[in-house]
């Protein structure tokens, strides 16, 4: 009988182990290689920094740092050791005792409630598993250990460990939780710091010290006291440490500022490298903005918007209507280069992220006016002598093209005769261009016209060129949105970027050599290798000597004109104001010879900012306001005169023929070399008493077509 029970016993053992066995390498065959682990790299972030290196912002799924175990203090390893594995040194993976004790625990529980986690199985668990609490999960943990201690060593888990764990608000690995409780890097953590980060790991939440400072200070004086119970620190140690209160807020390392530019850059990016690779793989990207520029940048448009809606929006109750934000954008870029220093997209990224400095397409107003003097000059067709008739013109559609009519407006006989009274006010068959100011002054100089922005002499010029003229030198300079083959196209009529008025403008600054806009410099991977490096594109598309006199007629907008707001720049500087049709759009593009930038302000819906903004009111005041900030501690430079090529003669302001030494408000004028005038005008007593140009107040720039 015994014999019998023996036997059965024997074949139920037997049973059993070929049952665990079997068990066992179903275990073995379902767990993951181990050997993913010699290429294992855990989710890190990828920073991004500005061109003086930094740091702008880091992008990311888990925030984790990867930090070798030389730079992590002995302290905080030591905490680590005494709170989660005191044997960790001594055992091969297993902890014997904690699994006796945690089994006993689940035992009188009925479920698995506690585990005796070493180390290396917690770092099992973080990689490879999940966290469920079930008996097949824990037995491919211990398995999973025991692979690990038998291929690493303990310095390679420990550093594993504490690199790869969940430390509380947003938190992963010591590093970026130094970073978040204490604002520090890990390596400078003090004995009370180290031991509140390794205090954290068992119930992040739970013990988080800006959640709940009490609960907190308990947990880690239960660390501190069991390093020293361990002897790893002393009793006064432990006690200095205990009276150093723990922290209660959060060190932020949300971004500051340079939103919109991030985003520009993650839209850019991702389909390059992926989403995986830019949020977790650990680059490092060197960008071309400079985050000081920017900072000031959004302060400007800030201020300066919030000002105006202050008043608006106080108008606009007292009349009953709705109140509502303006918008705006700046964009700055290194003309030499083409490398973006600025990209303020608008006034709150967090409200909209709508990229109004690379995504809107809005009317460029009298801000376009310069490609088309760019034209005419660069052609030979004008100089800025020439004389333009400022007077009202009228333009009629023949079914083919715009004309001038032979007849004009105070002639309306002539024109009753070709045209009834419907054609006559319908704007597909009549084009009457008028001045902001409906004013006319006979007979002006392309100087004056550009200063005083006057748009009759703009459609003059363009019509005397041809808009296709006009549209290539656009294209050559930088503007890529489509252009309408109008005549119109001369006060802005169509849609364009802020970039692409930016960089246009920076042809001139930099002498007639356009730069492609470029926002990176160099992408890195977490392995030090370079996956792109990227250097300036330049192309000369313009002359020196016909930049050179654009550059000196649009100093004269900022002297004479309706950019009097950038004097206070004091500093040479160039620019054109710009205001569309209805008074929608201000603007104000300008440049030094170091930097160029521009300034939109306008509402998303395309209503009108009021009869009597303008871009010499609105956007050219920001634009000196930023300049000011931005180039501070830059030296005060000219633009440099090209060697050749460029000659200067003693104009007449009245007729545009040189003056004599006495002529009064003559004026120094340059001009390609073999245009300037070569007779002079001697009548005497030319000169009204009355008029004083040079003196006169500037006036309002039109309001577009």
């Amino acid at each position: 009988m015994k014999f019998k029970i023996i036997l059965v016993l024997a074949i139920l053992l037997s049973i059993s182990m070929v049952a665990c066995s079997i068990y066992t390498k179903k275990l073995i065959d379902e767990l993951p290689s181990i050997s993913n682990l010699e290429n294992y790299t855990p989710s890190i972030v990828t920073k991004i920094f500005d061109r003086n290196g930094k740091l702008i912002t880091e992008l990311f799924m888990e925030r984790r740092v990867l930090v070798p175990l030389k730079d992590i203090p002995a302290d905080l390893q030591n905490a680590f050791l005494a709170t989660e594995d005191n044997d960790f040194y001594n055992h091969w993976g297993i902890s014997t005792k904690g699994i006796l004790r945690a089994f006993v625990k689940n035992l009188a529980k009925g479920k698995v409630s506690q585990g005796g986690s070493t180390i290396t199985q917690q770092l099992s668990k973080a990689i490879f598993l999940t966290s469920e609490r079930t008996m097949k999960r824990k037995l491919k943990e211990v398995l999973l250990t025991i692979q690990l201690e038998r291929q690493h060593t303990k310095e390679e888990i420990l550093q594993l460990y504490i690199n790869q764990i969940y430390f509380g608000a947003g938190g992963y690995g010591a590093e970026s939780a130094s970073r978040v409780y204490f604002g520090k890097s890990v390596k400078d953590l003090n004995l009370a710091e180290a031991a509140m980060i390794a205090a954290l790991p068992k119930a992040p939440n739970y013990y988080s010290p800006l959640k709940n400072a009490e609960r907190a200070t308990k947990r880690r004086a239960l660390v501190l006291s069991r390093m020293r119970e361990l002897g790893y620190i002393t009793e006064e140690q432990e006690q200095e440490a205990n009276a150093t209160p723990v922290p209660t807020e959060k060190h932020t390392q949300e971004q500051a500022s340079a939103h919109y530019f991030v985003e520009y850059l993650r839209i850019l990016l991702e389909p390059k490298y992926g989403t995986n690779v830019l949020h977790k793989g650990g680059l490092t990207i060197y960008t071309t903005l400079d985050i000081k520029m920017q900072e000031v940048a959004e302060k400007a448009l800030t201020e300066a918007l919030d000002k105006f809606d202050k008043e608006y929006n106080e108008a606009a109750k007292k009349q009953g209507k709705k109140t509502k934000k303006v918008q705006g954008a700046i964009m700055a870029i290194d003309p030499k280069t083409g490398a973006i220093r600025v990209m303020v997209g608008g006034r709150d990224f967090k409200e909209n992220k709508f990229n109004r400095a690379v995504q809107a397409k809005r009317q460029a107003g009298s801000s376009f006016k310069p490609f088309v003097y760019t034209a005419a000059i660069d052609t030979r067709q004008i100089t800025p002598a020439t004389q333009l008739e400022d007077e009202q013109l009228l333009y009629l559609f023949d079914g083919k093209k715009w004309e001038l009519s032979s007849g004009n407006l105070s002639n309306i006989e002539v024109l009753a005769e070709k045209m009834t009274a419907k054609d006559l006010i319908d704007p597909m068959k009549v084009w009457h261009p008028v001045n902001f100011d409906r004013k006319y002054r006979g007979s002006v100089l392309v100087r004056r016209a550009i200063e005083k922005s006057l748009n009759v002499c703009a459609v003059q010029v363009i019509d005397k060129v041809g808009p296709e003229t006009v549209i290539d030198y656009a294209r050559k300079m930088g503007i890529k949105s489509p252009l309408t083959n109008t005549l119109s196209l001369s006060l802005g009529a169509s849609d364009v970027t802020l970039q692409e008025m930016v960089s246009a403008f920076g042809t001139l600054a930099s002498g007639g050599i356009r730069t492609e806009p470029y926002f990176i410099t160099k992408v890195i991977d977490k392995d030090g290798k370079v996956l792109e490096n990227n250097l300036p594109i330049e192309k000369e598309v313009l002359s020196p000597q016909t930049s050179f006199v654009m550059t000196n007629l649009l100093q004269g907008v900022v002297r004479n004109g309706s950019g009097a707001a950038a004097r206070q720049l004091e500093r040479p500087c160039a620019g054109k104001t710009g205001t569309s049709n209805d008074n929608v759009d201000a603007w104000f593009v300008g440049y030094t010879p170091q930097l160029v930038a521009g300034v939109w302000v306008g509402y998303d819906d395309r209503t009108s900012l009021g009869s009597s903004i303008t871009g010499g009111k609105i956007a050219c005041p920001i634009w000196t306001t930023f300049m000011q900030g931005a180039l501070k501690g830059y030296p005060k430079v000219d633009f440099a005169q090209p060697a050749s090529g460029v000659e200067w003669a003693l104009i007449d302001p009245k007729t545009g023929l040189l003056a004599l030494s006495k002529t009064k408000n003559a004026y120094l004028e340059a001009f390609l070399e073999g245009t300037a005038p070569t007779l002079y005008y001697t009548q005497k007593n030319i000169y009204d008493e009355q008029l004083a140009e040079a003196e006169e107040a500037p006036e309002e720039e039109e309001t577009g077509f």
